[in-house]
């Protein structure tokens, strides 16, 4: 079994040219992602008041609506990680890329039923599930393929840009949202959707394809008990980030506090930050130390966003948040990698990322009726516990990580 796990080791390093650089290597697949992920960012704090104030539904609707995103997303984890490792992960972003253009034709359908709701909302609850299916390809295909090109052993690196092209997106598409929105209303939204992703084709059409790295499906179930202790990690720590995404904006209408905008900004803002400057340290000291220091300062950013009473302090609270959930994500992220079995690279990243899925799946309906009886101010104080959860399972990893270095078997 040393053996075996030796000439898997050597073989992925043969996959990998010495001295690459990771980031002009990584560089036209971020930006792809980036691209592709403004037509998420437009929406987060557009749809939520288009739900609530147009459609007139409550806030349990509202979390139903946006949850149900992440809950198609975890379904096809499965299947976008087994298409891009049988298929090529270069084959599975670009079928992402036109999935997502495609739910932007069903938002359009939607607003042709304003007078209905219940009709619009199933059609928009449509567009969101394709949306999720190209979430889904685009995020499992593009952490594959970058893998494929760089090496495991960037593995921190890859999920720090990659996270950094998706956070930015929200932090950038939030203030375009909210100006389309305002000039062309939902409609704007909707045209944005299906044109946006189109651009992100250029981006990658010359990048190398790598090979697929499977012929044939991989249960799912053998890499997500592989992965399932980071998994768990990156689930709890993803709950201040679900409710950041869904209900901030209604939080700010309950406080009449003004736009919130500003608090995606700060999000983003912090989140690339954070990746920025400290991006390397999963890689250099190890995941799990990382993942423990950043979900302790997640949590005090969702205290924060609790107890605000006012704006300024809820900007602080969201920085905050951003900030720790950036490392969370590597850290945990190098942890799966470490444990997850050789040759399944996209489908080990969509086994990881599911866990974000269920998180996100289960948070924004919860909160949204957790919201309902007590204000949607206490789903923060309802975070804060979640996260502060994730520091339980990152000490669990720390004592675990020494086990899994002396034993590959353990590892695989």
């Amino acid at each position: 079994m040393t053996n075996a796990h030796s000439s898997s080791t050597t073989a992925q390093a043969m996959d990998t040219p010495p001295a690459v650089n990771v980031f002009l290597k990584l560089l036209p697949i971020t930006l792809a992602v980036f691209i592709g992920f403004l037509t998420i960012g437009l929406q987060l704090p557009v749809l939520p008041l288009h739900l609530h104030e147009t459609l007139g539904m409550g806030t349990l609707v509202v979390g139903l609506v946006i949850g149900s995103q992440f809950v198609a997303a975890l379904l096809s984890r499965s299947w976008a990680g087994n298409f891009a490792d049988m298929r090529g992960p270069k084959r599975a972003v670009i079928t992402g890329l036109l999935l997502a253009a495609s739910s932007g034709l069903a938002y359009l359908a939607s607003l042709a039923f304003i007078d209905m709701p219940s009709t619009s909302l199933w059609i928009l609850l449509l567009g969101r599930i394709l949306l999720a299916l190209g979430e889904s390809l685009i995020t499992t295909g593009a952490l594959g393929w970058s893998l494929g090109l760089v090496g495991p052993q960037n593995a921190g690196k890859v999920m720090v840009w990659i996270g950094i092209a998706i956070f930015g997106a929200y932090a950038l598409g939030a203030p375009i949202g909210v100006l389309a929105n305002s000039q062309w209303g939902f409609a704007g939204i909707a045209i944005a959707t299906v044109l946006i992703p189109l651009l992100a084709l250029t981006a990658i059409s010359g990048v190398r394809a790598v090979a697929p790295s499977a012929t044939r499906r991989t249960p799912f179930y053998k890499v997500l008990g592989a992965v399932w202790m980071p998994g768990l990690g990156l689930a709890l720590s993803s709950v201040g980030f679900g409710l950041i995404t869904a209900f901030i904006a209604l939080l700010f209408v309950a406080k009449d506090w003004g736009n919130a905008s500003l608090a995606f900004t700060t999000f983003g803002l912090s989140f690339i930050g954070a990746r920025i400057f400290f991006g390397h340290l999963p890689d250099k000291i190890g995941g799990a130390k990382v993942a423990l220091a950043s979900v302790a300062i997640e949590a005090v950013g969702q205290l924060l966003i609790w107890g605000a009473d006012v704006a300024p302090f809820a900007y602080l609270g969201t920085a905050l948040t951003g900030f720790g959930y950036s490392l969370a994500f590597p850290g945990f992220g190098v942890e799966a990698v470490r444990r997850a079995p050789p040759r399944t690279r996209s489908l080990a990243m969509g086994a990881y990322v599911a866990f974000l899925d269920i998180a996100l799946g289960i948070t924004s309906p919860a909160a949204g009726a957790l919201a309902g009886k007590w204000g949607i101010a206490s789903v923060y104080l309802a975070g804060a516990i979640a996260v502060g959860l994730a520091l339980v399972v990152a000490l669990r990893l720390l004592v675990t990580e020494p086990v899994q270095e002396k034993s590959p078997t353990g590892a695989a």
